[in-house]
């Protein structure tokens, strides 16, 4: 075993009791080996590998033009250095799931999972069955934000048992085994190096991180990756470079958590941003509005954007929050920050390399004019279900409650990917748009025949099929479904989405490319209390380009949503140990905002309509949380004039930064260096000059 918490054994019983009696009479013998629980103390590496024959899990070095020669010809360089704590989902329901293996050999998984599909496979190559004996449906689920994306033991081991005894077993984690199991925000340290000219224009970047990816790899390739794949996607940047590395510590597997891998980098680059702008004496609004990448570009790492509403955001809360008039003249201990950020709207490849869909939807009318929807995408609080309804509703002209869904099961509904990187709405809302384009097509040619005109003049609205010009003319939307199956049977389709290929010509490109891209900026008020350390916050105004709110009020809740689970990190989350023991593995003790730190938001919704998603959508479940984090810290500096360079901003930290500045030391707390790595050599993919002319 690799960490505390590490499953080693597994017992089925009829009573809780009786299995716990059973689990104490299991005899283990343990051999200490050297504990790793830190990245430094993974780097140096001073006795027997977690695995493999060193800790490093995976080293990545990138650079897209000449960082150095660029750095040599800026006006003025800066660099510096921040941690941020790793930290934990906290979803209000535990992981839990449910085998059963019937009397005709169809073994049948129930589970709160976001990635039904992938437990899916998992179980047919663990326990050597076809899929097509296997059945998997995700449950209604009690929050995941990423952490219910992995294949977890508990899944396997509940289906496997199950087989064994021939009855149902259930496994339920305890809220301890949840803080265990993890998956969560790795702890990443990282440089970040710019050069700048006198105007504040970014001449070049080098970014260099290093994952704390605990005992197993999880999603940490992509995790690595992505710390480093975003930044000119935010900014254009003319010459850049990345180096990362994840090692193996002897804590918890590290994973995917909303955002996966950028809340971290984001961190550091808004505040080396501030920094910047104050050492050029300008303002943090003008210096990013200076850097702005342009819609319908490449960036210099290849990555192509669509649409981009970050000018309107930035200028967005701005205006609302008066930042400009009232950044430098707040009263003592009251603070405004700014940042912003940019996001996926689904990832451009899937966790196995294949060509197929990464969505599909079928659609089958009854003859009454309603309509059943299938799709194996699991809506887990982020109101997919209803987004897919009003699509189809949308394009056949008919009302939400005559669409029903079945979504999440494995024998009944089409593959989806899995409920993850912001990809449903997108991918799934593309493929139901497709397939219901398909229905109307057929329902359009089968009308057009009983009217005598052709299918050209007909539109559809209000459960009925008419003619443009002349609306009097037009017959029940039940009635076309019936006349499509006279013809030719049951009215039916499917609809899939594969994105486009946007990876660039080098190792490690799948990471980053997205169909479009999300852009958020964020204001936050900050109320210090320079006596106790205390951060409060009162006030946050937000805003999101979405491309287009097919649902604004399901928008805004997910805007929020991330406003909150972003103060959390930003304030007070961490998941930290003590001699290899989780130091608070409860709710009593891991601390999390609660509806009385929750302050007033102020949430505007950007529209710029990309040209890719359904109806112009984009994703909003994951950018919004971004730019809230750097915020807070840059907010704590305009109010006390310290810099608190760690996540989170812990009162005890504060007053840190204030005692040194009291003693006309650094006002600062954070990282001073980053440990000896020897990166590989940089993997050199420079973008064509006719990509970067347009």
């Amino acid at each position: 075993m690799r960490y505390v918490g590490d499953p080693i054994a597994a017992v089925a019983a009829a009573d809780e009791w009786v299995a716990e009696e059973a689990l104490a009479l299991i005899e283990v013998r343990f051999e200490d080996l050297h504990r790793y629980m830190s990245i430094e103390e993974a780097i140096r590496g001073q006795g027997e590998p977690i695995h493999g024959r060193s800790n490093v899990h995976k080293a990545v070095a990138l650079e897209f033009g000449d960082t150095e020669a660029a750095l040599s010809h800026a006006s003025h360089q800066r660099e510096d250095m921040v941690f941020f704590e790793g930290n934990t989902h906290l979803p209000m329901e535990q992981h839990a799931a449910v085998g059963h293996y019937g009397q005709d050999g169809k073994l049948t998984l129930w589970s709160s999972t976001q990635t039904p599909h992938y437990v899916h496979r998992a179980l047919g190559k663990v326990l050597g069955l076809p899929m097509s004996r296997i059945r998997v449906i995700a449950t209604p689920n009690g929050g995941g934000f990423g952490g219910k994306s992995d294949i977890f033991s508990h899944e396997l081991v509940a289906a496997r048992l199950a087989m064994v005894t021939g009855r149902p077993v259930k496994i339920t984690l305890t809220r301890e085994e949840v803080f265990y199991a993890h998956r969560g925000r790795h702890p990443v340290l990282m440089k970040v190096r710019t050069g700048v000219d006198r105007d504040g224009r970014i001449a070049s970047m080098q970014f260099t991180t290093f994952l704390d990816g605990g005992a197993y790899g999880s999603y940490g390739v992509a995790s690595t990756y992505y710390t480093g794949a975003l930044q000119p996607a935010t900014y254009a940047i003319p010459a850049y470079r990345f180096e990362g590395v994840r090692l193996f510590t002897n804590k918890p597997p590290c994973g995917p958590k909303r955002g996966h891998g950028t809340p971290q980098p984001r961190f550091a680059l808004e505040v080396h941003m501030d920094r910047l702008a104050e050492d050029l004496g300008i303002d943090p609004v003008t210096l990013r509005l200076r850097n702005l990448p342009r819609a319908n570009s490449r960036t210099v790492n290849w990555l192509r954007i669509t649409s981009c509403g970050l000018k309107e955001c930035i200028e967005r809360v701005a205006e609302e929050s008066r930042f400009l008039a009232r950044w430098k003249s707040m009263p003592p201990g009251r603070g405004l920050g700014f940042a912003v950020s940019s996001y996926l709207s689904g990832a451009g490849t899937a966790i196995y390399w294949n060509d197929m869909p990464h969505s599909e939807v079928q659609l089958k009318l009854d003859r009454n004019g309603g309509v059943a929807l299938f799709c194996g995408a699991i809506d887990i609080g982020q109101g997919s279900d209803h987004v897919l309804a009003a699509i189809v509703a949308e394009v056949l002209g008919i009302a939400l409650e005559d669409v029903q869904l079945t979504t999440a099961d494995t024998d009944l509904t089409p593959i989806d990917l899995g409920s993850y990187s912001s990809r449903v709405t997108f991918m799934a809302g593309n493929a139901a748009r497709v397939a219901a384009e398909r229905v109307m097509a057929r329902l359009f040619a089968a009308a057009a025949r009983v009217m005598g005109c052709e299918p050209e003049e007909l539109r559809a609205r209000d459960r009925r099929i008419f003619r443009r010009e002349r609306q009097e003319e037009g017959i029940p939307f039940a009635q076309a479904v019936q006349a499509a199956e006279a013809e030719d049977g049951v009215v039916s389709a499917t609809g899939s989405y594969t994105p486009p290929r946007l990876a660039g010509p080098y190792k490690g490109s799948g990471v980053g490319p997205s169909p479009a891209y999300s852009y958020s900026a964020a204001v936050v008020e900050v109320d210090c209390d320079p006596r106790t350390g205390e951060v409060r916050v009162p006030e946050v105004w937000i805003a999101h380009d979405i491309g287009r709110a097919i649902n604004p009020v399901l928008v805004e809740g997910q805007v929020e949503g991330s406003v909150y689970m972003a103060l959390g990190e930003a304030l007070m989350e961490e998941q930290t140990f003590r001699l290899g023991l989780h130091k608070f593995p409860s709710m009593l003790e891991y601390k999390s905002p609660t509806t009385l730190e929750t302050p007033v938001m102020h949430t505007y919704l950007i529209e710029t309509i990309d040209p890719e998603g359904p109806f112009g959508a984009k994703e909003a479940g994951q950018g919004p949380l971004l730019p809230v984090i750097p915020a807070v810290a840059n907010a704590v500096h305009n109010a006390l004039g310290v810099r608190i360079d760690e996540i989170p901003i812990t009162p005890d930290r504060v007053l840190r930064a204030l005692a040194e500045k009291a003693r006309g030391h650094a006002p600062r707390v954070g990282p001073a260096a980053i440990p000896a790595f020897s990166f590989p050599p940089p993997i050199r993919a420079d973008v064509p000059d006719e990509w970067k002319a347009r």
